[in-house]
């Protein structure tokens, strides 16, 4: 039987429009669903955040950790390797944190599984000795990041390509040295550094430094702000002023320090642009801020 002119398009039409309306369908899933920022950047991990939930003491992901020893390793003391327990979601840049003088890997261990649990392998490490100098721990933490990609249990787990540093005192002198050393880091992060050299033109890694305003053992005006001030002006970096702190302030949890710091690891590390909100415009001065510097809006 011959079907009428207007009944077969009114029949194309409605065909014609359910197509459409399905379309649109999974184009809207498509854009809200958790793949949605994995396919235009396969480096993002975790859901997205909020100003809560990179202030928590834990992040999204089951954390595991595996000890180190000294004896199993060669360029540093060993230490402790923090990692998300879930395979799905791929491989994870990777952070290698160092210590201070005089300490030991327990003066920054809080940072391990804080770190790790927003979706980043984190190495808290010790030297081999407490009295290493800034170019030694500098060394140090690259040997760490060398070991934790090359031959440690979980280097399946980690991208080689996406790495970063991070130290205290010292250490955080050392961040710098191994971004001087070895440009294709992502991120570094000293906190309360202390180092003789205060120029850094030879760093193309983003960097964020912590000073604290009470430090009397590396005072930010001959540490922390000319470290600052002597990085590339065209670098991606920032300078966050811990008010009403020490130079130990970094050795113990702290929410300022793991906020920020998750924030620049999460932009740089993770090229993941979600974290940008939380770093630019710049923190205001606050109860936990005593000023802030950097140059917004970041273009790595």
């Amino acid at each position: 039987m011959q079907q009428h002119p207007h009944t077969s398009r009114r029949r194309t039409g409605r065909l014609a429009g359910l197509t459409a309306a399905l379309a649109a369908v999974v184009g809207l899933s498509t854009l809200t669903g958790p793949g949605a920022h994995a396919a235009d950047n396969p480096y993002e991990r975790g859901p997205a955040p909020t100003e809560s939930s990179i202030e928590a003491l834990r992040g999204p992901y089951a954390v595991s950790q595996t000890s180190v020893s000294r004896l199993a390793v060669t360029g540093f003391g060993g230490g402790t390797i923090y990692y998300p327990t879930t395979t799905a979601d791929g491989t994870f840049g990777a952070i290698a944190v160092s210590p201070g003088y005089t300490a030991l890997e327990s003066s920054i261990s809080w940072l391990g599984p804080r770190l790790a649990s927003q979706g980043f392998v984190v190495f808290t490490i010790d030297t081999n000795t407490t009295l290493d100098q800034p170019d030694s721990r500098g060394d140090q933490l690259l040997a760490a990041l060398d070991y934790l990609t090359q031959r440690s249990s979980v280097r399946n787990r980690v991208d080689s390509s996406r790495l970063g540093v991070m130290g205290h005192s010292m250490g955080g002198g050392g961040s710098l040295e191994a971004a001087k050393d070895r440009p294709s880091l992502q991120a570094a992060i000293p906190l309360t550094p202390w180092n003789l050299d205060k120029t850094w033109p030879e760093v193309r890694t983003p960097t964020l430094i912590f000073g604290a305003d009470g430090d009397t053992i590396a005072p930010v005006s001959s540490h922390a702000e000319p470290f600052y001030s002597n990085l590339p002006s065209s670098l991606d970096r920032a300078y966050l002023e811990l008010n009403n702190a020490t130079h130990f302030t970094p050795n113990s949890s702290n929410t300022t320090i793991a906020k920020y710091s998750i924030s620049w690891l999460k932009r740089f590390i993770d090229n993941d642009t979600r974290y940008e909100q939380f770093l630019c415009p710049l923190p205001r001065p606050s109860l936990t801020i005593e000023e802030s510097r950097g140059n917004c809006p970041h273009t790595s």
